[in-house]
């Protein structure tokens, strides 16, 4: 119960996240602040690991911990795609991103992607729908659901990390 309290009150500072009620566009003040809690997680998760361990994989019917990281960039597009323009930008990032250095400048590519299409989003864009596999979802449904997708494989990557010692982003002692 203590961690929770404390998980809630950390969301609660979060920039963006407390402020959202004020702003011109809350829904989409707060999806981006959720959003920015993803992309730093993710992007200090791409640092910490060693090159080397970016072929990691636990067992051998998961992904890497190179190929996760690739994933998730190859994601931003699929998703901010269809919520920007109504269609999937496909990068297959899995399949042609190898190295530490080309995989992190996918992350960085499709985050610079999806930032775009949250600075131009407004709450009444993000109300309008998208055909998103067959199905009618709202534009903020689809940007949220990125977010989600994100933090199901940051999940994977703080497994992996701490199977290699190593202390995930999220878990670090926060400055105040």
């Amino acid at each position: 119960m203590k961690f929770l309290l404390t998980a809630v009150s950390a969301f609660a500072l979060l920039p963006g996240v407390a402020a959202a009620a004020d702003a011109p566009n809350p829904l989409m003040t707060s999806s981006h602040a959720f959003y920015g809690l993803l992309k730093d997680d993710v992007l200090r998760s791409a640092d910490k690991m060693a090159e080397a361990d970016y072929s990691f994989r636990p067992t051998p019917d998961v992904r890497t911990y190179g190929e996760i990281l690739a994933h998730i960039a190859s994601a931003q597009f699929m998703f901010c795609g269809i919520a920007s323009d109504g269609k999937m930008v496909m990068k297959n990032f899995e399949k042609t991103a190898r190295t530490k250095a080309e995989i992190v400048a996918a992350l960085n590519e499709g985050f610079a992607f999806c930032d775009s299409v949250y600075q131009k989003m407004t709450d009444a864009d993000a109300a309008t729908m998208a055909s998103f596999f067959g199905q009618q979802r709202t534009k903020l449904s689809l940007l949220d659901f990125n977010i989600a997708h994100g933090f199901e494989h940051y999940g994977n990557l703080v497994t992996y990390m701490r199977m290699k010692g190593i202390v995930p982003p999220s878990s670090e002692k926060k400055k105040m």
